[in-house]
């Protein structure tokens, strides 16, 4: 199955694209979109919608995750930021894809195995667990982090449904 990731920012928001096959998984793809900040508010989300879909279309997932907003301590950042998520979230609704959103605790728990992870953890156990991946940035690490959260999630639930004898 192939996951795209979502790490929405106003700024930069990171993606990243990975093949789970059972538990697993491979690299293909990661990346970033930017919004030109010289830009007003609505023409910024444009872009990175604009720039999701792109991807989107250019790798084909099959699902996507977005990371949920944490609350900064200023409430601006924290409207912008949920701003940026709504275009990715939209993104991915509109071309169909079923969206999972995961707490940072709960993918930081899936990848390094604590929910209090630093950001320079997170980025070497996504490296650790897909092998020859260089991350083009911080943000894309992020990204595949929420997708590998998110295949773990799918694959946990399938195994689950498969026990319980459904189809």
């Amino acid at each position: 199955m192939r996951v795209l990731g979502l790490d929405p920012g106003l700024r930069t928001t990171g993606w990243g694209i990975i093949e789970a096959d059972g538990s697993r998984l491979r690299h293909l793809a990661d990346g970033v979109v930017r919004s030109d900040e010289r830009l007003p508010l609505a023409e910024r989300l444009a872009q990175l919608h604009r720039g999701v879909c792109a991807v989107i279309a250019a790798w084909n997932p099959e699902t996507a995750a977005v990371e949920q907003t944490f609350v900064n301590k200023n409430p601006e950042s924290t409207l912008k930021l949920g701003q940026a998520r709504g275009a990715a979230l939209l993104a991915a609704a509109l071309s169909g894809l079923p969206v999972g959103e995961y707490a940072p605790a709960a993918v930081k728990q899936a990848v390094v195995g604590t929910g209090r992870a630093a950001k320079e953890q997170v980025g070497m156990m996504v490296r650790t667990l897909l092998p020859g991946c260089a991350v083009a940035s911080p943000d894309a690490a992020d990204a595949l982090a929420v997708a590998i959260c998110h295949a773990h999630h799918l694959g946990t639930a399938r195994r689950l449904k498969q026990a319980m004898g459904a189809p």
